[in-house]
């Protein structure tokens, strides 16, 4: 597998390989040992959705030291976690909606890790037998919110709050990956996967430890410095080096 992306087309949802822009249909389970039509399935009136129907995400906080800085957070000595609602995915193409327009809205790039395999208490050795691969994402914010409340859930869970995809790469390596968002064009985060205060094996053993991941659940591995607030009208682009870029708008 490769590039692994999931579809509508009329009433029926299918996953597909992508390879070059054509779909080739999943036969089979795509968490199990799935096989592949050889010939690609016509394009049209076929609609992204997000690549995953996870049982629950879980969001890191602060595991890029420049964005500890830049918030004036302690760096945390072991993985700083919590949920979003799985209600909050967006596709890609989607438009992220601001509930409170009197809010600050930031956006947050992040690279996410989609489980593969049912896992509990896995070594950071062992862990990367249980991720089915990684793909783009974003951790919309409601800072007003997050500064009322010492907890971190509603603030990030609202509709649409976070973008998924398109696909999910099943064959990378997450450590030493470009991590750039583009905020109508400009560029506004920079940075790189290993400057992860805990890296994407250590964070799937540590959640491990504390729960049990299911097959199409997403762990979302913090953002890098240079966090800004959004608008209505802006085109925000992740780009993670070897993924396929995640683009949506905000109204």
């Amino acid at each position: 597998m490769a590039a692994i992306g999931r579809f509508q087309k009329d009433d029926e949802i299918f996953y597909a390989k992508v390879v070059e822009g054509e779909l080739y249909r999943l036969r089979g389970d795509v968490f199990g040992s799935p096989r592949f039509d050889k010939r690609p399935t016509p394009l049209k009136g076929v609609r992204t959705l997000v690549p995953v129907v996870p049982s629950k995400i879980i969001a890191v906080g602060l595991n890029y030291a420049d964005h500890a800085r830049e918030t004036g957070a302690t760096i945390p000595k072991q993985p700083l976690f919590w949920f979003k609602a799985p209600t909050s995915l967006l596709a890609d193409g989607g438009k992220i909606e601001i509930p409170f327009p009197e809010h600050r809205v930031d956006y947050e790039a992040e690279l996410a890790i989609v489980i593969g395999r049912r896992v509990r208490n896995v070594t950071p050795t062992a862990a990367a037998r249980y991720i089915f691969g990684y793909t783009a994402a974003q951790d919309i914010t409601d800072r007003t919110i997050q500064a009322a409340e010492g907890q971190w859930c509603r603030c990030k869970s609202f509709d649409t709050f976070t973008p998924l995809g398109p696909y999910v790469e099943t064959q990378i390596d997450p450590h030493g990956l470009t991590i750039q968002l583009f905020q109508n064009g400009q560029l506004r985060q920079n940075s790189n996967t290993k400057q992860m205060i805990f890296n994407c094996f250590e964070l799937v053993s540590f959640i491990s430890t504390n729960m049990t991941l299911l097959p199409g659940d997403v762990i979302l591995t913090g953002t890098p410095a240079g966090i800004g607030p959004i608008a209505s009208g802006d085109r925000l682009e992740v780009r993670i080096q070897g993924l396929t870029p995640l683009v949506n708008t905000v109204k």
